[in-house]
């Protein structure tokens, strides 16, 4: 029988096996020590998680997190969750015994901690489907878009005409793509970010001091829009182990400037930057539920990925708290 043990504190991990296991099929940036650190080095956005699960010595799964922290506390308290990006990093060997065991104590070690838990799956974790479902994480079917960058002639080639078309008469007409932008550059950026959140968006947006602190960050890569100096756009990516460029967010003034679509040109030099850096794929980061309209979709779907449905398993802790959470935020929405 092995033997099976569960850790929540990170130094106990074993920085060589946690490297490792990033060579696994369920590899992703969210599930690294770095990904970690970042969520520690601001502890007044993040209060990070992580679970990890040793079977006969080795490391066999890791589960990072985080629950949100947001004022006053009175609406931290209704509006609380753990949030489990890219979904849990598995070993391609792991046990059902061990998979269960991390599982189990990702609930019990985050019962308290958050109204409810969401792991945001960038891979497939359809084998294990049912035991998720068998420890209480329920499975929410969620797509995404995921763009072969292994060169810019496959870019190229599967891009739709109208994104590739736009992107150029918007370079002819002046503006600019700053690969290399300052901490000025990340501010005007921010709050152009922030005013797509409040106005359309509707959910909350993580702090400056966020965007700043992964500015500094080599895993990280602004690549910003700008017309005649000043910033209109941009999108914000985080790479993992030169293979995958995640595309945190993305935005830019279209109203303003809608002669040179910057939201279109973010994404689209964001893309070229993944193929012309070596990296094998651009992922989108999601693209709504399936049976639900999202407009956000339909612009993501032009850039010529291949779409995939990874879902998101849900575990709700509270459930009355978690109705009313659901209520409120459709409500803010709606307005």
């Amino acid at each position: 029988m092995s033997n099976i043990t569960v850790n929540t504190i990170k130094e106990n991990i074993d920085k060589d096996q946690w490297r490792a296991l990033e060579k696994s099929s369920t590899a992703n940036f969210f599930q690294t020590e770095d990904c970690y650190d970042f969520y520690e080095s601001l502890p007044r956005v993040f209060n990070p998680s992580v679970v990890s699960v040793n079977e006969d010595g080795m490391l066999k799964g890791v589960a990072v997190g985080y629950v949100t922290k947001t004022r006053p506390i009175v609406k931290q308290k209704l509006t609380r969750r753990a949030i489990i990006i890219g979904g849990p990093m598995l070993a391609g060997d792991i046990s059902q015994e061990a998979l269960r065991a991390l599982l189990e104590n990702v609930r019990s070690f985050l019962k308290r901690k958050a109204i409810y838990i969401e792991t945001r799956n960038f891979n497939d974790y359809s084998k294990h489907k049912s035991l998720f479902e068998s420890c209480g994480f329920k499975y929410q079917e969620h797509l995404n878009f995921k763009i072969d960058t292994t060169s810019e002639a496959v870019v190229d080639e599967n891009m739709g005409k109208s994104r590739k078309r736009d992107a150029k008469a918007a370079l002819r007409k002046g503006a600019v793509i700053d690969e290399e932008p300052n901490y000025e550059d990340i501010r005007a950026y921010y709050l152009i970010l922030r005013k797509l959140y409040k106005t359309r968006v509707k959910t909350p947006l993580f702090p400056l001091s966020f965007f700043k602190r992964l500015y500094e960050n080599d895993y990280c890569k602004f690549v910003l829009v700008k017309h005649e100096g000043k910033v209109i756009g941009g999108t914000v990516c985080v790479g993992h182990g030169g293979k995958t460029l995640y595309e945190w967010f993305a935005c830019g003034e279209d109203h303003e400037h809608k002669y040179l679509y910057p939201s279109n040109l973010a994404t689209y030099s964001g893309i070229m930057y993944a193929a012309k850096h070596g990296y094998e794929c651009f992922d989108m980061m999601g693209a709504g539920k399936p049976d639900e309209g999202y407009g956000v979709r339909e612009f993501k779907a032009k850039f010529g990925g291949k779409l995939v449905e990874h879902g998101r398993f849900l575990c709700v802790n509270k459930p009355v708290l978690y109705f009313i959470g659901k209520c409120a935020v459709a409500f803010l929405k709606s307005r």
